[in-house]
């Protein structure tokens, strides 16, 4: 395992790293199916890269395993 921090990236990257939108996220957040995002300021929030990462390499393995792949 890595000794360096998870590196926080902000919506912009969040959307094109998963390729979902704003609304889809907040929807699957409330679902319990995305990652919290981590609040930064009063107005600002971002994700940790690691947990983005992991939800990403989840649904590459739900869909090969759904497609029979």
């Amino acid at each position: 395992m890595s000794s360096r921090p998870d590196r926080m990236v902000r919506w912009p990257e969040v959307r094109e790293l998963t390729g979902i939108s704003r609304t889809t996220a907040w929807r699957e957040i409330r679902g319990g199916r995305f990652p919290n995002p981590v609040k930064l300021t009063t107005h600002s929030v971002a994700w940790r890269q690691s947990e983005i990462e992991s939800w990403i390499a989840s649904r590459s393995s739900t869909r090969r395993i759904e497609g029979g792949a």
